[in-house]
């Protein structure tokens, strides 16, 4: 058995990862902090969890795990050093935000305005996709967590790349979300008023702090448009592509064969599409496609994935799994 600690563990992503590991058949948790709730239990917070005790991020014992997680908020102040104090303990590090996941600290201070408070952990860290980066997983010390947006544009683009298809890489992707890929903390925008029967789109353009995932993953000029959906969990983008002229369905499902044997992604027959209540509370990241003008390569894409498990907590335990040498569906099938 291994043991694993948890920073953060009564957000939404964290809650969904205790859900995970506590029928996980090689894990266990060692801790798990929480600011407010310090010196509650779990089971206080959420009834049918187990009865850990919730402590404060100062009464952690990093000797006692193998591996943490930190579900930490973005721009956590405490957060480097914590990340900081496991590595030098020896111990691996999986993170939920977004600090790590820019490879280069120069494009991270060009789109954040500031620079990388740890430019020397980017080169450690490992972009958090087993469908790309399996191998490089296995080795990691550190591995950054993917963006719940930034997947449902890498996966379905990353094959178009491979096989070099696109004939203009400039691409259009717009994205739905349900609130909860907003986080637990209080904001007007996500109150129940404020989002109940009705439908927006915010930061458009080149502005959201995840565009620059998606465009390190594919090489391509992404337009961004996400919105908010008056739903509590899901994503589903819809992506407009211009392929090299006379590119048919079947050159793009045999592009999407890369994703054969992978346990979690299902590519639909041409001209069906998936619904979030496809892949709501699973581990499923689904794609569908359809050509517009078969002569002109213009495609639309279509892909939806469950915001906390797949674009977040099931994410990271798959690369858990990875990294401690387990099977790398345990806990998730």
């Amino acid at each position: 058995m291994a043991r694993v600690g948890i920073y953060g563990a009564t957000g939404y992503t964290g809650y969904e990862l205790i859900k995970l590991l506590v029928r996980h058949p090689q894990v266990e948790i060692g801790f798990a902090t929480a600011r407010s709730a310090a010196g509650k239990r779990l089971s206080d917070i959420f009834p049918t969890l187990i009865e850990t005790p919730l402590v404060a991020v100062e009464e952690a014992n990093l000797q006692d795990v193998d591996l943490i997680f930190t579900c930490l908020p973005h721009n956590t102040p405490d957060l480097i050093p914590l990340v900081q104090q496991a590595l030098e303990a020896g111990k691996q590090v999986i993170d939920f935000s977004d600090t790590f996941r820019l490879h280069d600290a120069d494009d991270y201070e060009r789109r954040r305005g500031k620079p990388h408070p740890a430019p020397e952990l980017l080169s450690a860290a490992v972009y958090g996709l087993p469908e790309l980066h399996r191998t490089a997983i296995r080795e990691a010390r550190l591995v950054a967590n993917t963006g719940c947006y930034p997947l449902t544009a890498i996966l379905p683009l990353w094959p178009l790349v491979k096989a070099d298809l696109f004939a203009d890489r400039v691409v259009i992707v717009d994205s739905k979300s349900g609130i909860s890929g907003a986080g637990r903390s209080l904001s007007l925008k996500t109150h129940f008023g404020e989002t109940h029967e009705t439908f927006s789109a915010y930061n458009v353009g080149r502005v959201h702090r995840h565009l620059g995932e998606m465009e390190q993953e594919t090489g391509l000029h992404i337009i961004f448009s996400p919105h908010l959906l008056p739903v509590y969990r899901g994503i589903l983008s819809t992506i407009y592509v211009n392929l090299k002229p006379g590119t048919t369905p079947e050159v793009v499902h045999e592009a999407y064969s890369v994703f054969r044997d992978e346990p979690f992604i299902t590519v639909l027959p041409t001209g069906r599409f998936p619904e979030l209540r496809h892949v709501q509370q699973t581990m499923d990241f689904v794609i569908g496609f359809q050509p517009v003008e078969i002569e002109a390569g213009r495609m639309i894409i279509v892909s939806a994935l469950d915001n906390l498990l797949k674009g977040a907590s099931g994410q990271a335990v798959q690369c858990m799994n990875l990294m401690l040498g387990f099977n790398e569906t345990a806990g998730l099938k």
